[in-house]
């Protein structure tokens, strides 16, 4: 099982070698493929050759472009993520209205439940009012109780001024934690053959991932958890590898500990099961650990 993430953050060359990575830099290191499950490019000031990009692809390895600021800016992905691809396209394009919205209504349900879970965990007294929105979702969330509840979120964790659209140090932190854990469901996404560009509610025609963009809304919280531990002074590279971090981070899923990137896979393949089968019941969701 591929385990790990690969961040290369300055001036280097790689290359493939005998089932190895090979970073060349002031040192030379070797990393087996087989136990990579990204790479994130930080440096504009690296090359890679043809044949470790073409194994990379092979072994499903998730590969991330960041630019000048070190942002991530754009990401590999293979035309064929699965021997069966055309077929699951098809199948795709027919899901229908009602069981997209359906399975929809389950993924944003879960979100505010776990911000919920968040704000309880952090004893905020706004939690209440997250729980009351629970209950009155209807179906599609055609009232927008997942817009009333992030407003009500962000404001509990960062104070009443805060805002998504202000520039600040935690909506830095913020976006780039939510861009690795966007990567991740891209990853998932076309792995399993899909297509990322057709989503279930996200609709962007600007957007190429409206797909892995529906499914990770679960998942926002546990960056959410790690920016609010992080002092937030300045946003750089030692900042950053925090956040990369929350792949590795274990939850419970089928009542067993895993990975967060583990997990990921188990509830995109449990999405994609309800969504064929036309059953909600079969969306499999992750719990936190208990601390």
């Amino acid at each position: 099982m591929s385990w790990r993430t690969v961040v290369i953050s300055s001036s280097a060359k790689l290359d493939y070698q005998m089932g190895y990575m090979v970073v060349r830099s002031a040192e030379t290191t070797k990393i087996l493929v087989d136990e990579i499950r990204s790479v994130m490019i930080e440096s504009t000031a690296v090359s890679l050759s043809a044949a470790l990009l073409a194994e990379l692809v092979k072994n499903k390895v998730k590969v991330i472009f960041c630019d000048q600021k070190r942002n991530p800016s754009s990401e590999l992905i293979p035309y064929y993520g699965s021997f069966d691809t055309s077929g699951k396209i098809r199948t795709q394009i027919a899901w229908n209205k009602d069981i997209k919205t359906a399975v929809w209504t389950e993924i944003v349900t879960e979100k505010i439940r776990k911000q919920k879970e968040h704000l309880v965990s952090m004893q905020k007294q706004e939690a209440s009012l997250l729980g009351e929105y629970l209950n009155q979702i209807e179906f599609g969330d055609v009232t927008n109780r997942e817009g009333h509840a992030a407003k009500v979120y962000f404001n509990a964790l960062f104070g009443h001024e805060f805002t998504r659209s202000e520039d600040c140090n935690e909506n830095a932190a913020l976006n780039y934690g939510y861009s690795i854990i966007l990567s991740a469901f891209t990853r998932e996404v076309a792995a399993n053959g899909y297509l990322t560009q057709l989503g279930l509610f996200h609709d962007n025609r600007a957007n190429p991932f409206n797909l892995a963009s529906d499914l990770m809304e679960p998942f926002r919280p546990l960056v959410d958890r790690i920016v609010l531990t992080m002092e937030l002074k300045q946003f750089l590279h030692a900042e950053k590898m925090e956040l990369v971090g929350v792949l590795s981070q274990q939850v419970i899923m089928n009542d067993r500990s895993e990975y967060v990137d583990n997990a990921i896979q188990i509830y995109c393949r449990s999405v994609f099961d309800a969504l064929n089968d036309h059953d909600v019941s079969e969306i499999r969701f992750y719990r936190n650990m208990q601390k």
